[in-house]
């Protein structure tokens, strides 16, 4: 079934691009289902056959769209597959950056169709990877194969890295990126892996929180004791748990672990501004989660909250006796699962070290203490008004027909931090789903409108960044990163 017109907003872009993308619809639309049918589920061990020819079909693709240089390159897991196109002398030099690999399917029985057998119903793709990467993957392929099949030629120089571990904590990638810093020279950095705002409106994600991930293990006595025989005498080390989990935030949403806040960069005035603007219906917001009442952070709004404050959470709690019916016992261990969010500045192992010193310093001396770092990432955060940033709103508003927002997440997405910290490139942002895409959930699907007329904005995005100025930063011999 072929989705309804795009936008009659939508600009014209050159004649023979644009009749290149009608004649060229029908085959498109074909190879991302094609994509969207093999089950690249990376953290499965079972579908690492799968992701391998996820990697290979993707390889193809870049190659057929006249991307030079496609290779599937090993990195211990999962492989990369890289490409360039360098033949744009004087220009700037974009890294652009997807992943092939997708989320589990589970639950499946809550599933409309199965997973890898994606459906089109109306102005929508849906498959488990149609909206998070490989929809925002096949964006970026066929806007470069448009370009150099109608012109020849592109007007900036690309670079292109799409990983097949980005759902599995992209284990391989900052040794890889370590390991290729010199042929990954660039000026900016392109991530598609982002949604638009509340109402399916064009937005620019300017900033990404970071993450650490801890646990804590508390242990009692050697082994479970019979409570009515030594309760009274021995500390239960699921109470002691409580007690440090309760202590860790205070009534008023404040994190209570010294230095917590130490580095957090303190939200501008025009920040604020920024984010008022935004049209937010929080008593929506407040019936998709269904929690009796919003909560968080004194003396910030729901907005700033999601995505501009640090947090720390509880993931996960157990210990004891979790069958039907009773166990007297005094369980000898109790566990926890904490994550914090993170922002500007905030760094994850320097964020887990306070929190190690503080639990350690809170807990009863009648139980053992163990807190381990299970992670973390680093946020992100780019300026409105970069050059790159501004052509990318540039792009958005010629082709979406309305200016963009300009929005911070509260998720995160390493790869953004790693180009940041490993390269040295300011990152942009740019994805196209819609925000209620299911991503990560049953019926994930991609809004074929967006689909469309997003392959059109990157075709114009490139145009933009070519005349956008100084968009980088120089490399240590003083010149422009430009091949």
């Amino acid at each position: 079934m072929r989705p309804t017109a795009y936008p009659a907003r939508v600009i014209a872009l050159d004649r023979e691009l644009e009749e290149h993308l009608e004649l060229t619809r029908d085959a498109r639309l074909g190879r991302y289902l094609d994509f969207l049918r093999i089950p690249s589920i990376s953290t499965l061990p079972e579908h690492a056959g799968d992701c391998r020819a996820a990697a290979e079909w993707l390889a193809a693709r870049l190659t057929e769209a006249g991307v030079e240089h496609v290779a599937v390159e090993e990195t211990g897991g999962h492989p990369i597959v890289t490409g360039d196109w360098l033949h744009a002398e004087g220009a700037p030099t974009a890294i652009v950056y997807g992943h092939y690999d997708v989320q589990p399917v589970d639950p499946l029985d809550l599933w409309e169709s199965p997973p890898f057998e994606p459906i089109v119903k109306g102005d929508r793709v849906q498959a488990r990877g149609a909206a998070d990467d490989k929809g925002q993957v096949m964006i970026h392929v066929p806007a470069v194969g448009a370009l150099i099949a109608t012109r020849g030629s592109l007007p900036v120089n690309l670079r292109f890295v799409f990983e097949g571990e980005e759902e599995s904590s992209s284990a391989h990638l900052d040794a890889w990126l370590e390991a290729n810093r010199e042929r990954l020279r660039a000026d900016v950095a392109i991530i598609s892996d982002t949604s638009f705002f509340d109402g399916n409106r064009p937005a620019i994600t300017i900033g990404l929180r970071g993450i650490m991930a801890a646990q804590v293990d508390v242990a009692g006595p050697a082994v479970d004791l019979h409570s009515g025989t030594y309760g009274g005498t021995v500390e239960n080390p699921v109470f002691a748990l409580a007690t440090i989990l309760a202590a860790l935030k205070g009534p008023d949403g404040r994190i209570r672990v010294p230095g917590f806040y130490n580095e957090v960069r303190a939200l501008t005035e025009l920040d604020r501004e920024s984010m008022r603007k935004l049209p937010f219906d929080e008593a929506a917001y407040l019936e998709l989660t269904g929690s009796p009442a919003l909560v968080g952070e004194a003396g910030f709004s729901t907005l700033e909250r999601r995505g501009a404050r640090p947090t720390l959470e509880i993931n996960g709690i157990w210990g004891g006796f979790q069958g039907d019916g009773t166990k007297t016992i005094i369980p000898a261990h109790a566990h926890a699962k904490i994550t914090c969010r993170l922002v500007a500045d905030q760094n994850p192992e320097t964020i887990f070290e306070r929190l190690r010193l503080y639990v350690e310093d809170i807990a009863p001396p009648s139980v053992l203490v163990d807190v381990k770092f299970l992670g973390g990432g680093l946020p992100s955060l780019t300026p409105i008004d970069h050059p790159a940033t501004r052509a990318a709103a540039r792009a958005l508003t010629e082709t979406f027909g309305q200016e963009p927002l300009y929005i911070r997440e509260g998720g995160t997405i390493p790869v953004a931090a790693s180009f940041e910290q490993i390269l040295g490139l300011p990152v942009v942002l740019l994805g196209f789903t819609p925000p209620d895409d299911h991503a990560h959930a049953p019926n994930e699907y991609m809004n074929l409108r967006n689909y469309e007329t997003a392959i059109r904005t990157i075709v114009r995005f490139w145009d933009e960044l070519a005349v956008a100025g100084d968009i980088g930063s120089d490399d240590e011999a003083g010149g422009p990163r430009y091949p």
